[in-house]
């Protein structure tokens, strides 16, 4: 088993995942503009402020997973060159921390953060609060669907760490 090549496709898997957000972040800024030219109605118009909100975090979400990936991806044959006993031991480590923060996020504030937005709407009637509750429940949507997806690659490169370490040679 080659962990080197292993770690290095998972890095590129997360610089994946950022740029999925980074388009993610430029659909939603799109959309804002969008509503802010061509919006007629007031409803139309009160999502501009929320969909660029929406946007830049994904943009700042994107970036800030991108730029951690690319050096990650660089210093991966480095690291493991040092130690790879210790590197299969801190990358083991480091992607259960990941695993159980995905787990509280991904898997329970997220929804419920859908759950109470979508239960909101009916009760507050201006179309500022309506369009930013909309758009909050599309943000996390999108969340939910890199996340998980991030989620399952994260565990199967966790699986094949352990392998790397039961074998004692990684």
């Amino acid at each position: 088993m080659d962990i080197a090549k292993t770690a290095s496709d998972w890095a590129r898997f997360e610089l994946h995942s950022a740029a999925v957000f980074i388009a993610f972040g430029l659909a939603f800024a799109l959309a804002g503009l969008g509503f802010r030219q061509l919006g007629t109605t007031d409803m139309a118009r009160a999502y501009v402020i929320p969909m660029l909100v929406a946007g830049g975090l994904l943009l700042i979400l994107g970036g800030g997973l991108f730029f951690p990936a690319q050096a990650r991806l660089a210093t991966v044959p480095t690291a493991l060159g040092g130690d790879p006993a210790g590197f299969v031991a801190a990358e083991i480590a480091r992607a259960d921390k990941v695993l159980n923060d995905y787990r509280i996020a991904v898997f329970r504030v997220f929804p419920a953060i859908i759950a109470l937005c979508a239960m909101a709407i009916p009760f507050l009637d201006g179309p500022l609060w309506r369009a930013s509750l909309i758009t909050a429940i599309a943000m996390v949507t999108a969340l939910i669907l890199v996340d998980s997806t991030a989620h399952a690659r994260l565990g199967a490169y966790r699986a094949q760490l352990s392998l790397a370490e039961g074998f004692g040679h990684p």
